[in-house]
């Protein structure tokens, strides 16, 4: 990692980092991270988990434009509630695998960080997914005709009308607030990538695993300008490198962690890195992502566009032109 430092005044930053339940970003990527970046002669770096701060996921658009921290982890979806536009990276339904999703993201990155400077004084250093996100049910089911009725976590708009769309009533919450929801009958699923519900838990209070995405929950790390205005051009250039490289480490988990993490949930052959529980995996067909394609382009399309072109005009041309053309969607 290029964190080589030069002898000069030290530029404080303050960063905020994901929720401590999400083990393996936290320990293994964030905070290393940050701990190799503050031992820089020019850099003196604060971090904290969001939840260590008492943070809220949806506030983080806020915090960063106003400087409150210098660089958060944001949980896009949840955060999008202050421009819909941001959501468009993740839309739910949309990429069926990491890869498509990682073509969205290239697609739409040099537009999202334009708009982020310019609503939110804040620069976009990192993008990634935690991970395909599934259902966790608490109770037999089947597939997704058995959502019907059913009361589902979830986290963000369009998470909130595909499900909707499935016959289910969504209920937003942060991932901290998941476990005791399901464990209490609050929420009969939730909604989170396998590696996280492993982390947290989950498969204590749920019995049936789902393995058909919905999302892949996209993630950023956003700079605060003042802060990166802050620092001279060597500095800048060696942290964009730096967090490239933590970039890539998020990706590479999502590739590599969630396979073991439904392995182990499901109590199947070959659990290595999670522990392990006997969860019901659930065998999906054909019609259940069918059926998902179908509410994605009739509703969560539709409604999103709708939504974000009263804030910003241009926001499904935009949206066409970028993430449409990735994957083949158009909304009209």
């Amino acid at each position: 990692m290029a964190l080589g430092g030069l002898v000069q005044a030290e530029t404080q930053l303050r960063v905020v980092g994901n929720f401590s339940g999400n083990k393996i970003h936290v320990e293994q990527v964030e905070r290393p991270f940050f701990s190799k970046l503050n031992e820089r002669d020019d850099l003196n770096v604060t971090y904290n988990t969001m939840d260590a701060i008492g943070l809220k996921a949806a506030d983080a658009l806020r915090m960063i434009r106003t400087g409150a921290f210098d660089v958060m982890s944001v949980q896009i979806g949840m955060a999008s509630r202050d421009d819909p536009f941001f959501e468009g990276v993740d839309l739910a339904g949309v990429a069926q695998d990491l890869d498509e999703q990682r073509n969205v993201v290239e697609a739409i990155r040099e537009k999202m960080d334009a708009r982020l400077q310019e609503r939110f004084n804040a620069k976009l250093m990192t993008l990634w997914p935690f991970g395909p996100q599934m259902l966790f049910c608490n109770g037999e089911i089947d597939g997704v005709d058995d959502l019907a009725g059913k009361k589902v976590r979830v986290f963000t708009p369009s998470m909130s009308r595909l499900v909707e769309g499935l016959g289910a009533t969504p209920v937003t919450l942060q991932f901290s607030e998941v476990y005791l929801a399901l464990q209490r009958g609050v929420v009969d699923c939730g909604v989170t990538a396998p590696t996280a519900a492993n982390s947290g838990k989950w498969p204590e209070v749920t019995t049936h695993l789902v393995p058909l995405p919905l999302s892949f929950s996209v993630q950023g790390h956003f700079m605060n300008l003042g802060a990166w205005n802050r620092l001279d051009a060597t500095q800048q250039e060696m942290l964009t490198a730096a967090f490239k490289e933590m970039e890539q480490q998020m990706w590479d988990i999502a590739y590599n962690v969630n396979d073991d993490a439904i392995a182990c949930s499901t109590g199947q052959d070959g659990c290595e890195r999670h522990t392990e529980y006997d969860m019901t995996l659930v065998d999906i067909g054909a019609s259940s992502s069918q059926q998902v394609r179908e509410i994605t382009e009739k509703t969560v399309l539709p409604v999103w566009g709708e939504n974000c072109n009263q804030i910003y005009p241009e926001c499904t041309q935009v949206w066409n032109d970028t993430v449409g053309d990735a994957t083949g969607y158009t909304i009209q």
